[in-house]
């Protein structure tokens, strides 16, 4: 669409000079409203896959237009976000939907345009609705004319934006489902205790309630002076402390601090004992006021056991303000310290801009890539701006004054103010073991920023998802930084709750330092503009770019990052609601509200190592120690994946490298697990196959009994048959399964049938033994064998009946000839008493 520029602010100036800006341009003549058919359809036949758990629609709007992609849907108002859907694909349009927490401002602007026809001189007027979020974007909706479709939505928007209490949000509506948040005491402590060195310790809730979570080591201890936040409300329960410093000595001391943030340890270096502590400003005044308490507990930040003796290093004491700003702060009763009172310390000023300046340069920064991206929230690319092919016209001074543009944000330069105060602070605890003491004017904002960063540089274990979360808890959350009132929701400040501290003793308490951030004000009063600004925002900015620098120190993602950064600024769950930890008690946020952390580990669950969130090139061997980056290396760029992801949503997403890279590790993924999935199968068919050998080898070992049994059997046939023969019968061998004896007498012969056992070879005595063998003997008689052949050779062969006795079968050596045997007169008796396994079969 060739049209310029609608305004960006709420101000009614801004909003006039839009309008004389975009008067007569003919340029929104594009949206042809008699074109678009409005999908008519009531709140009650919404497509509610679309809607999350708790969430329900308030106001729609049909024929709506987004100006930044020229696309028409219908536009819901829900308790959590407005909800643009596509008429065309009825899906969700990313960049028209938005979190109600993450809009910053929204305004109504009326547009005229010049009528093209010739006829008439007539102007048609444009009724936009302008939303701009905190996450960098600006989007435009035009409504169709003569509907009061846009002051409905305007209405609602005014009404579920900006709840009058903070149990009106959405995070409390849904309440914690399946994402619950167990005790953040409990995690803050199991930190300390690993600081500490005694990680072998595990904190519980009855530790805490019992107070029996105050332990230490040899020169740091947990206190519970804070307990029930009767010292400092904005700070933790549980502080870090030196084991040489008494809790009344922290009393006395928190009177010279603003708002009574004593100073306290964030992190101590678990070799050489060097500590990184946080503060809020002195409250030095004009006279430059002395605290001896205040003084004692910093000078025993410093102390180190060397040989069992007690020594001092070196104290830095670093204020994140500009020296004047320090300057102006002791003319209201603040200041900063002064070297010469406190022992073997440098004071150094790292020149950050406070909390409006940072404010306004990202909304500076914001202008900037919605004015020169690729489709802008007047619809425009800037290609086509200015009439020119690219970069307003393809003029050299104009390409100047755009990248003048970025620089004149400010806001680069204040991410890198950010790094290189924190790499400062960083070198100083590792490479000197130096004590460092970090504050600002409250200790909240750029005291978090720096702590925290230093921290991520100091410590390997908060570059990890666990140590990150730990980190963010410890740092930001326990130590109080105003998340309500930064991101602009609502807190419990003004209600019935008084979190006023009165001061414990001391002169200072008319102080207007020394007042609590929960004084009574109207409990709308956390939008205010002039406490809304991008600090958190700004820090993740800056661990971004540490990851930039050293991709294979950080187990996270940038993915992951701006999911984070997404879910913080939604407040669609309770661990960044409200301004302090007390506060989260006394709203039971822990119990009402889901949990963030739970969230995206469950998204991390559902596909492994292999989910956006992981780094592909995590090497924690390779970064096992500080990240300490050179001041060359600190020049901060462009975050692609948040900074132009609306703006320039293809060139956000230009890093194809990781994405070729993340894809090959899916499919490498993939063939692990089908190659892991053939091994399993290869087992199987491997047991299955030593199964059937063993069987196949009983089977063989079975055949082979069964064949020597046949053919033993065979020669005992052949052997008896032989034998029987022998005696002058006729013998008939049959098997059977019937043991039967018959009988058949006659004159010349007898018929005689018997059954002999069988005997079953070893290892065969389980086998079926019901089939014997039956013999048929037919018996001569006795001078029809004695005038055969055989009988007479027997007769005279043997040398028993040449002695005159009778037939001595089967006692006679003639019994134990075997296959020689040639024949014998049968002795029925003796016959009878045969034993052919003992006596005819010895010899085989």
């Amino acid at each position: 669409m060739a049209a310029s520029r609608p305004p960006r602010s709420v101000s009614s100036r801004d909003i006039s000079v839009g309008c004389e800006r975009l008067e007569g341009a003919g340029s929104w003549d594009t949206l042809e409203w008699t074109k678009i058919e409005p999908v008519t359809r009531s709140v009650s036949h919404v497509n509610l896959e679309f809607l999350l758990e708790a969430e329900r629609v308030v106001e729609e709007g049909h024929g709506v237009v987004l100006v930044n992609t020229d696309e028409a849907g219908t536009l819901f108002v829900t308790n959590f976000r407005l909800l643009f859907l596509s008429d065309g694909t009825r899906n969700i349009v990313p960049l028209g939907t938005i979190p109600l927490a993450t809009i910053e401002k929204f305004n109504k602007m009326v547009v005229k345009i010049q009528s093209n026809s010739r006829n008439t001189n007539k102007s048609s007027s444009r009724r936009l609705l302008q939303i701009i979020g905190k996450d960098m974007r600006i989007i435009v909706f035009c409504f169709r004319p003569r509907t009061k479709q846009r002051r409905v939505i305007y209405d609602a928007l005014s009404r579920c934006t900006k709840p009058e209490r903070i149990w009106d949000l959405y995070a409390f509506t849904c309440g914690p489902s399946k994402f619950s948040n167990p005790n953040p005491k409990v995690r803050l402590l199991n930190e300390y205790f690993r600081l500490l060195g005694i990680g072998f310790h595990h904190a519980s809730m009855s530790m805490i309630e019992d107070g029996s979570f105050a332990l230490s080591n040899d020169l740091w201890r947990i206190s519970d002076v804070n307990f029930n936040y009767a010292l400092c409300q904005s700070y933790p329960f549980a502080l870090l402390v030196p084991n040489t410093i008494s809790d009344e000595g922290i009393i006395q001391a928190s009177n010279f601090r603003a708002r009574a943030r004593v100073p306290a340890i964030s992190w101590c270096h678990p070799g050489t004992g060097a500590v990184l502590a946080r503060s809020s400003q002195p409250l030095v005044g004009l006279m430059n006021t002395r605290s001896n308490a205040d003084e004692k507990l910093v000078a025993a930040l410093c102390a180190r056991l060397i040989d069992g003796k007690d020594s001092r290093r070196k104290l830095y004491i670093a204020d994140a303000r500009p020296r004047k700003n320090a300057l102006a702060n002791g003319a209201m009763g603040g200041g900063s310290e002064s070297s010469s009172n406190y022992f073997q310390s440098e004071i150094v000023f790292f020149g950050i801009d406070n909390i409006h300046a940072m404010r306004e340069s990202f909304a500076r920064f914001r202008e900037y890539l919605d004015t020169h991206g690729a489709a802008s929230s007047d619809g425009m690319s800037s290609f086509l701006r200015h009439g020119g092919w690219t970069w307003g016209g393809g003029n050299l001074s104009s390409m100047s004054a755009s990248v003048s543009t970025l620089g004149d944000s400010g806001w680069l330069i204040h991410v890198q103010s950010v790094l290189a105060g924190s790499a400062w602070i960083a070198a100083r605890v590792a490479l000197e073991s130096a004590a460092v003491l970090v504050h600002c004017s409250d200790g909240w904002d750029r005291t978090s920023q720096l702590v925290s960063l230093a921290n991520l540089m100091l410590d390997p274990y908060y570059r990890t998802f666990t140590g990150f979360q730990a980190l963010i808890e410890k740092d930001w959350l326990a130590f109080g930084h105003p998340f309500s009132d930064r991101v602009g929701m609502p807190s419990i400040s003004g209600s019935s709750f008084e979190l006023t501290r009165h001061a414990s003793s001391g002169s200072f308490s008319s102080s207007p330092l020394r007042q609590s951030s929960g004084s009574t004000q109207a409990s709308n009063s956390s939008h205010a503009q002039n406490n809304y600004s991008p600090i958190f925002l700004q820090w993740v900015d800056c661990v971004s770019q540490l990851l930039r620098i050293y991709p294979f120190a950080f187990e996270f993602s940038s993915t992951f990052l701006v999911d984070f950064l997404d879910c913080v600024l939604s407040c669609r769950f309770g661990n960044f609601l409200c301004n302090s930890e007390k506060e989260r008690q006394i709203c039971g946020v822990d119990e009402a509200c889901g949990c963030l952390w739970a969230y995206l580990a469950y998204l991390r669950s559902s596909e492994g190592r292999s989910h956006t969130h992981y780094n592909l090139f995590y090497d924690p061997l390779k970064h096992d120690g500080p990240l300490l980056p050179p001041a060359a290396a600190l020049a901060p760029t462009l975050w692609p994946k948040f900074h132009l992801r609306w703006a320039c949503p293809f060139e956000s997403q230009a890093s194809e490298l990781e994405a070729e890279c993340r894809n090959m590790a899916i499919k490498f993924s993939e063939l692990q697990k089908a190659k892991e999935v053939a091994e399993m199968k290869a087992k199987e068919y491997l047991a299955s196959m030593e199964i059937l050998n063993a069987d196949l080898q009983n089977e063989k070992l079975v055949s082979s009994s069964a064949m020597n049994l046949a053919k033993r059997a065979g020669k005992e046939s052949a052997a008896i048959q032989r034998a029987v023969e022998s005696l002058g019968c006729r013998v008939n061998f049959t098997n059977s399964s019937d043991c039967t004896v018959d009988g058949e007498s006659s004159p010349t012969e007898t018929s005689q049938k018997f059954s002999l056992p069988r005997r079953e070879p070893e290892g065969m005595t389980g086998r079926d033994d019901k089939s014997d063998l039956s013999v048929s003997i037919t018996v001569v008689a006795d001078d029809i064998v004695r005038s055969s052949p055989l009988g007479q050779v027997c007769e005279t062969l043997c040398p028993l009946r040449a002695q005159g006795r009778g037939c001595q079968w089967p006692d006679a050596a003639c019994a134990q000839l075997g296959s020689q045997f040639v024949g014998l007169k049968a002795n029925f008796d003796a016959f009878d008493r045969l034993s052919i396994y003992d006596r005819y079969f010895q010899s085989e």
